[in-house]
């Protein structure tokens, strides 16, 4: 699809995840990272994985630095350094992240920053670990974190107040050159911002030709959803099944018509790879059930429909579910007729 880096998990993890790490690293165009926390081992384990970015990440909060890591903020960034070090030895790129950095001090953050690019980083990331900031908190942060280093600008966010996808895009605003998203938003707690939803709002909000073929994300969806064993929701962003879905009679009927009217415009289901349906239930209107009808193959008068739309109704309100099947046989029921096929 174009995506630009794959972060294909945590080499020292485990004898499978290392496995796994350099299969891809070897099976794919795309740059692939490994994750290691500053710890000889992880980097080591990483450099193995023949990976092509190693992402260094250390806590900087002073709350994770007591009661986590059970460190002191010197030793932190002693760590920090030496992680750094070894990666730039090693000839590999390398991205650092002071973990929870939403939740530490600027003045730390500052100073651990500031070290490791005096060391050498290609990539600064800014991880909201505990997803505690809002989009102009993340625009000011991106800002700070720019003026003490030169490397390029990540943003990691998470969703615990649905603000993940927002945040990313407000570290776009403020110049950060990439995002670490997830598909269908998959990530610890509330999960990560969604990489349907900030594909698409690039695409389509900000004009961004982002590379990535677009008409495959709900392919990609669906594959991480059966995986994962992790059900999308309906009302999901982008790809949940009700995305494109119309019940009520005036979207329907203005769908119909033209399809700007009750969909963003700028982004069609085209555009993901879905298809557009009209769902027929309690709020369906004549115009729906007319262009159903006329799919299955009937030639219904105006009556007919009127018929029809009204137990379509009737059986949506007792929350009963309206399949095509059901529809014809209310129609055969109602006695509409069969368009004439003719030879």
């Amino acid at each position: 699809m174009g995506t630009h880096v794959i972060e294909a998990g945590f080499p020292v993890n485990s004898d499978a995840e290392f496995e796994a790490v350099r299969d891809i690293a070897e099976s794919t165009r795309s740059t692939v990272c490994g994750l290691a926390r500053v710890v000889d081992g992880d980097i080591e384990a990483a450099l193995d994985a023949s990976v092509d970015l190693v992402h260094v990440f250390v806590s900087t909060s002073d709350v994770q630095i007591e009661d986590s890591m059970h460190t002191s903020r010197g030793e932190v960034r002693q760590r920090a350094v030496e992680s750094v070090r070894r990666v730039n030895e090693a000839g590999v790129p390398v991205m650092f992240s002071p973990m929870d950095a939403t939740r530490t001090g600027e003045d730390y953050l500052a100073e651990i920053i500031e070290a490791v690019s005096e060391e050498g980083i290609d990539w600064l990331n800014i991880p909201d670990t505990c997803g505690v900031a809002t989009p102009g908190r993340m625009a000011d942060l991106v800002s700070f974190v720019a003026e003490h280093t030169d490397a390029a600008i990540d943003v990691h966010t998470h969703d615990d107040f649905g603000l993940a996808s927002a945040n990313a895009l407000s570290g776009y605003e403020a110049g950060a050159a990439q995002s670490q998203v997830s598909v269908n938003g998959i990530g610890e707690r509330a999960g990560n911002a969604a990489y349907e939803e900030v594909v698409m709002a690039l695409e389509s909000l900000y004009d961004v030709d982002t590379g990535i073929d677009t008409t495959r994300i709900t392919e990609l969806s669906r594959i991480v959803e059966a995986k994962s064993d992790i059900p999308t929701p309906a009302n999901k962003p982008i790809v949940g099944e009700n995305a494109f879905s119309h019940e009520s009679g005036i979207h329907a009927a203005g769908v119909i018509e033209n399809p700007d009217t009750f969909e963003p415009g700028v982004m069609t289901p085209e555009m993901v790879g879905a298809d557009r349906q009209l769902v027929l239930g309690k709020h369906t209107g004549t115009h729906s059930v007319r262009r159903r009808l006329e799919e299955a193959g009937y030639a219904p008068t105006d009556g007919e429909v009127r018929q029809v739309t009204r137990r379509v109704k009737d059986q949506g309100a007792r929350k009963e579910r309206i399949t095509v099947d059901r529809l014809e046989q209310i129609a055969r029921e109602v006695g509409v007729r069969r368009e004439e096929v003719r030879v």
